[in-house]
């Protein structure tokens, strides 16, 4: 108490102690895959596609990182944690395709400014492209060379990679009938570096497997799916590029469940997030169910499982493909908790960005697939594809919806974050008493929010903390308990309509 010696009126600031808590996010990803560039085995976060471009470059052939974060931020998604695998660079996206040739960029980066291919089948054979200077030196200019053999076939001099009508891409679109130049897979040209020569790559060496440690990582070097343990914000878990994999030969069928799997101990562990799992690409509604029945069996209610793949439009070639679905599911989560809040169920709602479906799957289908919780994705004439399923992979009735758990979350994390002041207060009645308020409060704003079942709010929650639960010999212990009950709301997954033929004539009476 401050000593006052002088006659007057003093005011002072007092905090009563206890803080209000404060709802967490609840729609962070962390993403696991192969990237153009970008840090290795750092986690990173951004919060847009420009962002994400910049920092791990644009769409990859042959990986579906990319793909899914774009996929992530078109639907709704709003903030993101990358996770770029080491073996991405040089043995799984950054390799020219057949009859091709990656041009190096300006600098000692390792990047590339953009790459060339072949017009014609067999036009590569001997096929090497030089960059050099020009004759007439100029900023970013420079001239490009198509030897076969080492003799020059076509030049093409003071082209430079800015707009107009000496830009190396036009120059090549109009005059060249060996070579076409591609963008960048970033999206933009880049000055070549001069005085290189790069022979079109014949074939592809065949892909170094990637094994399932890179992807399970070490949580205190901050590697694969265990760098995500130091953050909080994460809320959901997924690996696209799994599937890339998998279908490039990088890794078995056995080395797949053991990534699903450890993708689901790491979210049960830190119990605040739910792993998105993808299907082995191009099975039917048979296939599908002996892979989930029999060879995964994963039973747990922190994971989620959707089919069939999605059919996109890859942006680059302007070709359609398809791709593993836990991109756009992610977003929708987010764009589901921000137009109505976590406890809603993610279902029932439009997936953007996506032209079909790999698979098209009938009722009859589906229900073969949803108690086993398998959440199809499903066309329907009029109202386009939509996700119509939010089960988790629990067998367990009370974690049935995914949006039970991660209402949970939620409230177990914004409740844990925001009791932080309980600590070393003295345990007594009056922090009791605080505990019950703040607590409570909280739990009135989720009731309120539609989020928890019951007509008054002692149905929909209860907060015990009193002497009852903690009694003298756990108050010597150090001991603070606080028993905490809510009552979520569940979907309305089955609609049932009773319709009866009423007597000819009937009226209804009051």
């Amino acid at each position: 108490m401050a000593n006052y010696l002088a006659p007057g009126v003093y005011v002072e600031e007092v905090s009563s102690g206890s803080k209000p808590i404060e709802g967490v996010g609840t729609a962070v990803a962390g993403f696991v895959g192969f990237a153009e560039k970008g840090p290795v085995a750092e986690p990173t976060l951004v919060t847009n596609w420009t962002q994400f471009i910049r920092t791990f470059g644009g769409f990859v052939e042959g990986a579906y990182l990319s793909h899914s974060v774009y996929a992530f931020f078109l639907n709704g998604g709003g903030s993101a944690y990358i996770l770029r695998l080491s073996s991405g660079e040089d043995d799984a996206v950054a390799k020219p395709r057949l009859g091709a040739a990656l041009i190096p960029a300006a600098g000692d980066d390792g990047r590339h400014a953009f790459e060339v291919r072949a017009l014609a089948p067999g036009a590569d054979d001997g096929l090497t492209v030089s960059v050099g200077a020009a004759s007439e030196p100029a900023d970013g200019a420079f001239r490009l060379d198509v030897l076969r053999n080492g003799k020059v076939e076509e030049s093409f001099d003071n082209v430079t990679v800015k707009r107009g009508p000496n830009n190396v891409a036009t120059v090549l679109a109009k005059q060249s009938k060996l070579i076409t130049l591609e963008h960048a897979k970033n999206g933009t040209l880049t000055t070549p570096r001069k005085d290189t020569t790069t022979a079109l790559a014949v074939r592809e060496p065949a892909p170094r497997p990637v094994p399932v440690t890179e992807y399970v990582g070490d949580p205190i070097e901050r590697t694969g799916i265990g760098g995500f343990e130091a953050i909080d914000e994460i809320t959901m878990v997924l690996a696209p590029d799994l599937m890339s994999a998998y279908q490039r030969g990088m890794i078995d069928a056995d080395g797949v469940k053991a990534v699903q799997l450890a993708m689901i101990a790491h979210c049960e562990l830190m119990s605040d997030r739910v792993a998105i799992l993808d299907p082995p690409p191009g099975l039917n509604s048979r296939q599908m169910r002996d892979w989930r029945a029999d060879i995964a069996g994963y039973d747990t209610k922190y994971a989620a499982l959707y089919w069939p793949w999605v059919q996109a439009l890859d942006p680059t070639t302007g070709n359609i493909f398809a791709l593993p679905p836990s991109g756009h599911m992610a977003g929708i989560w987010g764009r589901s908790d921000e137009t109505r809040g976590v406890h809603k169920a993610p279902a029932n709602e439009v997936v953007r960005g996506v032209v079909g479906l790999q698979t098209v799957i009938s009722r009859g289908e589906q229900e073969l697939l949803n108690p086993l919780g398998v959440n199809c994705i499903r066309a329907f004439p009029g109202q386009g594809i939509r996700v119509w399923g939010a089960r988790t992979l629990s067998s367990d009735p009370e974690w049935r919806y995914i949006n039970v758990r991660r209402l949970f979350n939620y409230v177990e994390e914004s409740i844990l974050n925001g009791t932080n002041w309980v600590v070393f207060e003295p345990n007594d009645e009056y922090l009791w008493t605080a505990v019950r308020r703040v607590v409570g409060a909280f739990l009135q704003r989720i009731w309120r929010s539609g989020a928890l079942a019951g007509r008054a709010a002692e149905d929909a929650y209860y907060v015990k903390c009193d002497e009852e639960n903690n009694p003298p010999e756990s108050r010597d212990a150090g001991h603070l308990f606080i028993e905490i009950g809510i009552a979520p709301v569940k979907p309305a997954e089955f609609v049932v309509f009773q319709i009866s033929q009423m007597p000819h004539g009937a009226a209804l009476e009051e």
